[in-house]
């Protein structure tokens, strides 16, 4: 079904740049970029799928049993995205706020043209139907030049909520966690532009460049882009194992060596942050066992920090081993949404967030990844990320932080506000 080929590459951070720039003129396009993040779980530096020879796009109503018939019947790679929407479809849950992009709720497609780079090694596979274009493409694409950008139009990005009725809605997250309806939400904002017109290649490679994370996304599909520098993995599968990578706790870096130092040693024994993260590794561990070989849940880390360019985050590892009666859709549907994106109990706090929040939140908050042809998978979460609907001009961005009983609403707002910081900068 697919014709492999094997290339050495002597300069694979240009090689990945050619890539990027050569995969423009595709109607879908998935990259993925771990900028040499060190990680213990990584199949790959970067991929590249183009060109869809055949696709799914489905709103929330029965989506995972589409998803399962269509990975079941391609058994293929497959490249896409789970919006936060589609939850409507595993619980008595809708959504009806305000939605400016459009984006349909769930999208896969099978490329025909797909490349795998791991240090210097790159391994093309294209579908048999388009192998005899290989030498053609690898030619193009090394002879690939940064394009001219257009002089933009001024973005002028709006903030949704306006800071005083944040500050009101989180004292009415506080309410429901006082009386016991939950335990931590995590209470999302959305900025947006209206009349915009951006270059999506360009600001994609300004927002991986000025935070470098591991989970990098370029995502085109025709008129929809997803541009993510999202430092956070949801799911992976490697065989029967299942690894989840929630993050819940976020400091500051600084300039200063010592200065950095202490925000890290301070996020690390912040007891508010660190309840957060334990409260939602519980979740994760709870969700895993849904579909886990019994005893088979293991915390392999808990609280771990880790430092991006652009701030430190507290993140827990979650493995379990998968049983065999279940299928690799099952494993998502039985922990989406990702818990440190809802908070917990989970059902509750979606109603609660879903009054509560005036944006619909699309595929921010939902998942981008890939299925394997043998059915292992990997998938990131959709934060730090930028999203643009080019046919009805119109960029968004959205940010939020979790709330707990310790929480104090000013200062969930300055969180927010820095994790603003990277789209903000790209976008101005």
């Amino acid at each position: 079904m697919r014709t492999s080929i094997y290339k050495s590459i002597s300069d694979p951070k240009l090689f990945k740049e050619q890539l990027l720039f050569w995969s423009q003129h595709f109607r879908e396009i998935i990259y993925l970029d771990s900028n040499d993040y060190p990680q213990n779980y990584s199949s790959y530096d970067c991929v590249l799928a183009i060109d869809a020879f055949t696709s799914i796009k489905t709103d929330y109503h029965n989506a995972f049993e589409d998803l399962k018939q269509y990975q079941q019947n391609t058994k293929d790679w497959l490249f896409g995205y789970l919006s936060y929407d589609v939850k409507n479809d595993i619980e008595q849950l809708q959504s009806q706020n305000f939605d400016g992009l459009e984006f349909p709720d769930l999208y896969f497609f099978q490329p025909k043209k797909l490349f795998l780079l791991k240090g210097n090694q790159l391994e093309i596979q294209y579908l048999n139907m388009c192998d005899n274009e290989v030498e053609e493409d690898f030619e193009e694409i090394v002879e690939s030049l940064k394009t001219k950008v257009e002089i933009e139009a001024l973005v002028t990005i709006r903030q949704r909520i306006p800071k005083e009725s944040y500050l009101e809605k989180v004292s009415k997250v506080l309410e429901h966690i006082h009386q016991g309806d939950i335990y931590e939400a995590n209470f999302c904002m959305e900025f947006f532009a209206e009349n915009a017109t951006i270059d999506p290649i360009e600001k994609f490679i300004k927002l991986n460049e000025i935070s470098q994370p591991p989970f990098a996304v370029f995502f085109k599909n025709n008129k929809h882009f997803l541009l993510s520098a999202t430092p956070e993995r949801y799911l992976r599968k490697e065989g029967e194992r299942i690894i989840s990578q929630p993050i819940k706790g976020t400091a500051k870096r600084f300039s200063d060596p010592i200065e950095d130092e202490k925000s890290k040693i301070q996020l690390a024994l912040d007891p508010k942050e660190r309840a957060e993260n334990i409260m939602i590794t519980d979740l994760v561990r709870n969700d895993l066992s849904r579909t886990a070989q019994k005893g088979s849940v293991e915390v392999q880390e808990l609280c771990k920090i880790y430092s991006f360019l652009q701030v430190h985050q507290m993140i827990s590892t979650v493995t379990s081993k998968l049983d065999a009666q279940y299928s690799v859709v099952d494993v998502l549907k039985t922990t989406f949404p990702m818990g440190s994106m809802t908070g917990a109990p989970k059902i509750s706090v979606m109603k609660i967030i879903e009054q509560l929040e005036e944006t619909k939140r699309g595929l921010y908050s939902g998942a981008v990844g890939y299925f394997t042809s043998n059915g292992d998978f990997d998938f990131n979460v959709v934060i730090r990320s930028i999203l643009y609907n080019q046919e009805k001009q119109y960029v968004s961005f959205s940010v939020g932080s979790a709330i707990t009983s310790q929480s104090i609403p000013e200062n969930e707002y300055e969180e927010c506000l820095l994790k603003a910081k990277a789209m903000r900068e790209v976008l101005s």
